[in-house]
């Protein structure tokens, strides 16, 4: 099945304000690729409508290249030896992609066949919602509010490793890579600021390599089923909406929790889940 224009465009918007968001892209994809009917007949379309979802991500990894490539320039002189907190922030970083490189290598096909449908996503947004609001509240409760704790700085390689193995989770559609991480850094004792920068970094190298997997193994597929325009067209706009969708995300959790994030999440869960069951119904 062809994908038009305005689908490859929304699509994009999509992937962009929701990937860096603790919301999940993959589950927003997943139900707007079977609502635009992209995921239908032979199995060659679930494959190729997948991997498009999943190579449209470059636009949103390069949008943050673009935005922190003080952190990245840093890394880089950390890695040639010549800084040593880039060099100290990129052993952490590659700590935290690790758990996923392993297990995603492992199980990538199974998760697929197994884990990407629209229940399963509509479960992970609401256990994803109850978990920010559960976080939070027990946050305030203790009086360790977010803004609280250790700088990007001060992590060491071992919470690294604890938030990669906590980033597998996110492995569920619909779970929210960014999600699991952020909150992981929380309970690790990061502060908010810290533990989104450090989210939006590992998220650099660990949708980079999904990313990278995905376009070598169904980059044909993906062409044959869409041609060029449309994944360039989800390419740019998800850049776009990345931008956006990072700078107001910063900004806004400066000053707010995460709360509207678990709020929302519970919220659609409800919404696509009485349109399943309706559309169910209705057969």
């Amino acid at each position: 099945m062809s994908m038009t224009w305005w689908q490859a465009v929304i699509l994009g918007i999509i992937e962009g304000l929701t990937e860096y968001l603790p919301v999940s892209s993959t589950g927003h994809l997943l139900i707007a690729q079977q609502l635009m009917g992209l995921d239908g007949g032979p199995a060659a379309n679930k494959a190729a409508a997948d991997a498009y979802a999943i190579c449209i991500q470059a636009g949103a990894i390069v949008a943050v290249l673009g935005l922190y490539a003080r952190r990245v320039r840093q890394m880089t002189l950390g890695l040639a030896g010549r800084d040593a907190d880039g060099r100290v922030l990129a052993t952490n970083i590659l700590a935290g992609f690790m758990p996923a490189a392993i297990i995603g290598l492992l199980f990538n096909e199974t998760i697929k066949a197994y884990l990407f449908g629209p229940w399963t996503v509509v479960a992970a947004w609401f256990a994803g919602g109850m978990a920010i609001l559960i976080v939070d509240y027990l946050k305030r409760r203790g009086g360790n509010g977010e803004r609280r704790g250790f700088d990007l700085e001060q992590l060491t390689w071992r919470a690294g490793l604890i938030i990669g193995f906590a980033q597998c989770i996110a492995m569920w559609p619909g779970v929210s890579r960014s999600l699991v991480t952020i909150v992981a850094g929380l309970l690790v004792g990061m502060n908010i600021v810290a533990a989104v920068e450090f989210s939006f970094l590992l998220g650099v190298v660990t949708l980079g390599a999904a990313t990278a997997y995905d376009a070598l193994k169904h980059g044909d597929l993906i062409i044959e089923k869409y041609g060029y325009l449309s994944p360039l067209l989800g390419f740019v706009f998800a850049f776009i909406a990345a931008v956006i969708a990072v700078k107001w995300m910063v900004a806004y959790l400066q000053r707010h929790s995460l709360m509207v994030f678990g709020w929302y999440r519970i919220a659609i869960a409800a919404v696509v889940g009485v349109y399943l069951l309706t559309a169910t119904a209705g057969r």
